[in-house]
């Protein structure tokens, strides 16, 4: 398999990263889910962990994520789970959770059980940064897993740069300093901020996020980074579409990369 970076700077074409909420809309549609996005052209998915005290998401993955708990979901399941798919899957999976619980899990554990599953890389958006340099980065590259750092508007330049060189993987370029699901366009401020990110010529690959919902929204990403993530969308596809997902991935893919 390749990895996070490798997909990304090998890619002859923008990078289209599907995140779901793992559990949503039942724990066993983990599997054909993934293998439904994979056959369906996604280059990445995002796996999120549901969480009760989400900090970064939106009402659409709030409601995936207390679904998710309702069903049962727990760690132990969710890494059965991409064990399972991993017998037959080969793009690279990202798991996005929280700090706390990865601490709850046991740091050393989590990761380990991660990549033994299958897990390449991980998003962890309240991990700081220089904790994870500290404590994290040794282990992170001895178990083979990847991480990505986020950034917003407000973030320096400075810290921008610190994130990228940090991050292994790919760095997330929230595109607002909000919530996810909450914007239907880019103003000309956040497109001054992609002109800004841009222009610095950061050596890591850079995905888009939050926002991203059509083939004109992706397009636009793709103009200033390497691709980009769909997330509170595709779970709304979810919700709406319950069932035979082998095609409505497929058809639900093709309206973003035309």
């Amino acid at each position: 398999m390749k990895s996070i970076n490798q997909t990304i700077k090998l890619s002859t074409r923008p990078i289209l990263n599907v995140y779901f909420t793992a559990g949503y809309p039942t724990v066993e549609s983990i599997v054909p889910i993934i293998h439904a996005l994979e056959s369906s052209g996604a280059d990445l998915i995002e796996l999120g962990i549901p969480y009760s005290d989400p900090l970064a998401d939106g009402p659409t993955i709030q409601h995936s994520a207390s679904v998710a708990l309702a069903n049962g979901l727990t760690l132990k399941t969710l890494f059965d789970q991409i064990k399972e798919a991993r017998k037959t899957a080969s793009i690279p999976i990202i798991l996005m959770g929280y700090y706390n619980q990865m601490l709850q899990f046991g740091p050393e554990r989590f990761l380990t059980e991660a990549s033994d599953a299958g897990v390449q890389g991980l998003i962890i958006p309240d991990l700081p940064m220089n904790e994870y340099d500290v404590k994290y980065k040794e282990i992170f590259s001895k178990l083979g897993l990847e991480i990505s750092f986020l950034v917003t508007p407000m973030t320096s330049d400075e810290r921008i740069q610190k994130a990228a060189r940090l991050s292994s993987g790919f760095l997330y370029v929230v595109s607002q300093s909000a919530i996810t699901g909450g914007s239907t366009s880019f103003s000309d401020a956040q497109v001054a901020y992609f002109d800004r990110i841009k222009s610095m010529e950061l050596d890591c690959p850079q995905l888009l996020g939050f926002g991203i919902h059509d083939a004109l929204t992706f397009e636009i990403a793709s103009r200033y980074f390497d691709g980009a993530i769909v997330g509170s969308a595709f779970i709304r596809h979810l919700g709406q579409n319950p069932d035979n997902f082998q095609n409505s991935i497929k058809s639900y893919i093709s309206t973003i990369r035309m």
